[in-house]
């Protein structure tokens, strides 16, 4: 399956389909798409999975587009600006990745949840208790907030990350969270009580920035409204 990625940091995923090649994207995201691709929504992986991606905040439904009888193509884009990368799943190499940041997926991909393993992490890691697991074998295509840093740790080796800006990681990596330092750095470096650790081996994908960071900075910009006079 042939793709390009369109743009600078409003990007767009362009996927080449060949007859009877088909491609799952998450609701919302198509930008266009040629005239006789077929779209239609599916539960993907049935019920049981449908309800899975709405208790992580998903739509229940993916939307599947298919070129039937003659090639095309299919574009998506993210909700943020961002970077759009691509992930290889293969039996051997399962990828982890915030719920958020699906966008699409060849149909021999599969997605599930996958719950964090540690309280500590779920609760102050900034990516929640729940993530997106991707399994199988393909492509998927995900998007991130600001720049995109792609490591591949050894093993052993270990990152700390500001909190919330882990896009995704291989199963092979360890997920946790450590205290940024002292009551000091904590109280005023900035960063917050607690970093997130991975731990080697295998790939880690990081974004620059995240939604809240983006709107934290603007909210101070914001007019205020003004007070409504309100009636005698």
């Amino acid at each position: 399956m042939k793709h390009e990625i369109i743009g600078n940091n409003l990007q767009m995923a362009k996927i080449e389909l060949l007859p009877g090649e088909g491609v799952f994207g998450e609701a919302g995201s198509m930008v266009n798409m040629s005239g006789h691709i077929m779209m239609e929504s599916q539960l993907k992986g049935g019920i049981i999975s449908g309800l899975k991606r709405a208790f992580g905040g998903d739509s229940i439904f993916l939307t599947k587009f298919t070129a039937h009888d003659q090639a095309g193509f299919v574009s998506f884009a993210g909700t943020m600006p961002g970077k759009i990368f691509t992930v290889h799943v293969t039996p051997r190499s399962e990828f982890i990745a915030q719920k958020s940041s699906f966008l699409a997926c060849e149909e021999s991909v599969n997605l599930d949840l996958a719950i964090t393993k540690n309280i500590r992490a779920g609760f102050f890691g900034g990516e929640g208790f729940i993530f997106q697991r991707m399994t199988g074998y393909g492509t998927a295509f995900l998007h991130c907030c600001g720049d995109i840093i792609e490591l591949n740790l050894k093993h052993g080796e270990m990152i700390k990350v500001q909190t919330g800006l882990v896009v995704g990681f291989e199963q092979s990596v360890d997920y946790d969270i450590a205290l940024v330092g002292g009551i000091a750095t904590a109280l005023f470096g900035g960063e917050g009580l607690f970093v997130t650790t991975l731990t080697g081996p295998g790939k880690v994908v990081l974004q620059s920035m995240n939604i809240a960071k983006i709107a934290a900075s603007i909210i101070p910009f914001l007019p205020e409204p003004e007070p409504q006079n309100k009636l005698a």
